[in-house]
């Protein structure tokens, strides 16, 4: 079982799923239809308060990294574009054949910005921080405007 909270956000509103040991998926402006066959349960627990009381920390400038357990469900693949999304440091950004290159794969800007689309934690997992190649922002889950938006907070509260 699954538990779901909604929040609203400088950002917009959102949703915070987790699983009872750690957040699986972070949501713009969804709303997760409850129902027995997704399993997932309207009910805010104590990891769902601290994962927004983290990202409102985040909001503010008041935090630069995130402590939460995380389990992103995905490829292998995906994952090991994940794993090196969290590596980018805040206020800084990478474009996608700088991260297939992290990755060992300097051919697969293509794959990592499929993977990026499909990361199921933004923000927490900040795919926020990948652009075009040229510096444009291109392509984000929650639309461009919240991707500039949580660029413009990082480059405000840059430490």
């Amino acid at each position: 079982m699954e538990n779901v909270f909604y929040y609203d956000t400088r950002i917009g509103r959102i949703s915070i799923i987790e699983n009872g040991m750690a957040i699986t998926r972070i949501c713009f402006a969804n709303k997760i239809e409850l129902n027995n066959e997704l399993n997932i349960e309207a009910n805010e627990t104590e990891l769902l308060r601290e994962t927004i009381k983290q990202l409102e920390e985040f909001f503010e400038g008041k935090r630069n990294c995130f402590d939460l357990p995380l389990e992103p469900k995905g490829t292998e693949f995906q994952k090991k574009v994940w794993d090196a999304l969290q590596k980018i440091p805040f206020g800084e950004t990478r474009s996608y054949g700088e991260i297939a290159k992290t990755i060992g794969n300097e051919k697969a800007s293509r794959a990592v910005g499929m993977a990026n689309n499909k990361n199921p934690i933004p923000i927490i997992i900040p795919c926020h921080r990948v652009i075009g190649a040229n510096g444009k922002l291109v392509g984000y889950a929650g639309g461009l405007d919240i991707k500039e938006k949580l660029l413009k907070i990082e480059k405000d509260y840059r430490r």
